[in-house]
């Protein structure tokens, strides 16, 4: 090492030296005077560890004022929130959802990554009765997957359902018309015959999203992937330690249990909720279109919008009901 080398880098002396004893006495005075006073300062004043909890529960997508599901529109505030609430040592997803909207799991999946990756705070998701279908999808946004003994995790799949009344109008002797413009406007129309070639259009953009659906659970899961993918990605469901075995979960917990043992007991785990207004309604985040429309239906439309809720909801209700829930 040369002289000029030695002479930036190596100190003078003992900061005791240079300051005199008398600082040293008055440092050591204020680190036990801290140490007396901490345990009566609040948590927040003491530097404990934090990570919010956002709870993600209910069907994507399915929307209505009584159940409102879960959209990135919903989401959006409440995650910004909870990754810039102070310097959290992580975020924990609360999940319990059977999945829904395809699109809607994805931005949700994408706002909570993007979050992830800008603010450098890790991602926890804890499963709680079901992360199925889209519900997985977003809990493939945590960097770890924790779920209960009794979880249901997967459904890695698409689905769709519809109904066909064409034999039941004609037996009433009912005939349907419809009018468009462009061949194809009335494909997979319930009161019409069902035809191949509509049915195979339909299955070709369902195959379309799996691919997707596999694609960033593979990104998502790397390595850790171990069952065979015509089982894993088959749109099967397991429980948790079937899930475990495939390597779609990461270890069996719970949130409180799991975030004490990584952060200390102390660990502090606000749940950050869903903004909501005046009267108890959510406060839109990305867009106001969904609160406009259900004022909309208040204002003259009662009727269709009770009609529409009851089919919301026994939709929904069908859903829970894949996973015996």
């Amino acid at each position: 090492m040369s002289d000029l080398t030695k002479t930036v880098t190596e100190p003078a002396g003992p900061t005791t030296e240079r300051a005199g004893p008398g600082a040293e006495h008055l440092r050591q005075l204020f680190l036990r005077g801290r140490e007396v006073v901490r345990p009566v300062l609040p948590k927040r004043w003491r530097g404990v560890p934090k990570v919010p909890v956002v709870r993600l529960s209910g069907v994507i997508g399915f929307s209505t004022p009584l159940r409102p599901g879960l959209t990135l529109a919903g989401l959006a505030r409440t995650l910004d929130r909870a990754f810039n609430m102070g310097k959290p040592k992580a975020v924990a997803l609360a999940i319990n959802s059977p999945g829904g909207s395809a699109v809607q799991s994805h931005l949700i999946y994408r706002r909570i990554r993007d979050l992830s990756q800008e603010k450098s705070v890790p991602v926890i998701a804890f499963v709680e009765d079901v992360a199925a279908s889209g519900g997985y999808m977003i809990a493939c946004a945590a960097d770890e997957i924790v779920c209960d003994p009794s979880s249901i995790v997967g459904s890695i799949g698409v689905v769709g359902a519809s109904f066909g009344a064409y034999e039941a109008i004609k037996k009433l002797g009912i005939e349907r018309r419809v009018y468009t413009a462009g061949d194809k406007k009335v494909m997979l129309d319930p009161f019409l015959p069902e035809k191949p070639e509509e049915v195979e259009h339909l299955k070709s953009i369902q195959r379309e999203i799996h691919e997707t659906f596999i694609g960033l659970v593979k990104a998502s899961r790397g390595a850790r992937l171990t069952g065979p993918e015509n089982t894993v990605f088959s749109g099967e469901y397991w429980g948790a330690k079937g899930a475990l075995g495939y390597g779609l979960i990461d270890r069996l917990g719970d949130l409180r249990t799991v975030l004490r043992e990584r952060f200390g007991a102390e660990v502090l785990t606000p749940l950050v909720s869903v903004e909501r207004g005046l009267f108890g309604r959510r406060v839109p985040g990305v867009g106001a279109a969904e609160l406009a429309h259900w004022q909309g239906l208040a204002q003259g439309s009662a009727g269709l919008g009770l009609a529409e809720d009851i089919v919301s909801a026994i939709e929904a209700r069908a859903m829970w009901a894949r996973y015996g829930l």
